[in-house]
């Protein structure tokens, strides 16, 4: 995704979760585009696609959340 689309979906988020640490940054493996990395005050915290069907774009967010972390 761009920066402008990165930057929407980062000040949604932001402002959805009330948290200014929040950051959306390409994903180096991604060479298509259609993803970054969302990370909380520099922690990689999950993946946002982007997904095209039927003329409309919308995102999602992938977020695992692993077992030994809730400890």
């Amino acid at each position: 995704m761009n920066s402008q689309e990165a930057l929407k979906i980062q000040t949604f988020l932001r402002g959805k979760l009330g948290n200014t640490g929040i950051a959306l940054r390409p994903r180096a493996d991604d060479i298509s585009e259609d993803s970054a990395e969302v990370t909380l005050d520099g922690e990689f915290l999950g993946v946002i696609f982007k997904d095209r069907e039927d003329g409309e774009v919308c995102y999602h967010l992938q977020w695992t959340i692993i077992e030994e972390d809730l400890d």
